[in-house]
């Protein structure tokens, strides 16, 4: 997906005359942080609702009120891998989306975006989740999903979170089985540090509502 894939419909861009208290009242309505400032069909910058709390006057237009705004933005060619980077490096709830030529097709809603990335990755499909911790020297996604495909199971996606201070890195994983003793076992033997795993053994849960109903009769 690219940025003007993630282009969220309903969130209006400003307009450099609008005034602060129509700023603040749009971010209200539209529970967001952040709104993109038009001049003309030029982007003038992002307006945040935290500056806008620092300025005695919001009657008076957003020109008035600042010299200049700040200009964080993607381009609609851009990844969503950069779109979620920007956003977290500048606590965004508002990415703009302008054109090559620099102008203004749309902003991208975090809340949006995160459920868009919900409903079309991995994220719902059943399975389970492992979290491995190794040194980045043993990384090597290539071996651990032919470990994983040993038992007969796939790797639907997975992600790497490390500290830049520190060469140790973890990775997790999402495997298309819910029962994932096996594949942990095998993961173990091949000396993978298993740091969590997240499941669900159909078994045990099977055990589980029958002993709830035994339960339930019983009190009867």
């Amino acid at each position: 997906m690219i940025g003007i894939e993630l282009i969220t419909d309903d969130i209006p861009p400003l307009r450099h005359t609008d005034t602060g208290e129509r700023a603040l009242q749009w971010m209200d309505e539209f529970k967001v942080n952040h709104l993109s400032v038009l001049k003309g069909e030029s982007f003038v910058g992002l307006v945040s609702e935290d500056d806008l709390l620092d300025k005695s006057d919001l009657s008076q237009a957003l020109t008035v009120l600042f010299d200049h705004l700040p200009r964080p933005y993607v381009k609609g060619t851009s990844h969503i891998y950069e779109v979620l980077n920007l956003a977290s490096i500048d606590h965004l709830t508002v990415v703009p989306v302008l054109d090559a030529e620099e102008n203004y097709l749309g902003s991208i809603g975090i809340s949006s975006l995160m459920q868009k990335i919900a409903e079309t990755g991995s994220i719902k499909e059943q399975g389970g989740i492992i979290v491995l911790e190794m040194s980045d020297t043993d990384y090597s996604l290539a071996h651990i999903s032919q470990v994983v495909e040993s038992e007969n199971a796939k790797v639907l996606s997975s992600f790497i979170t490390s500290n830049a201070n520190s060469k140790v890195l973890e990775l997790t994983l999402k495997i298309n089985r819910i029962d994932l003793g096996r594949i942990l076992r095998a993961l173990e033997r091949y000396d993978y540090k298993v740091k969590a795993s997240f499941q669900r053994n159909s078994y045990h849960e099977d055990l589980k509502d029958r002993y709830d109903e035994l339960m339930n009769y019983l009190n009867i």
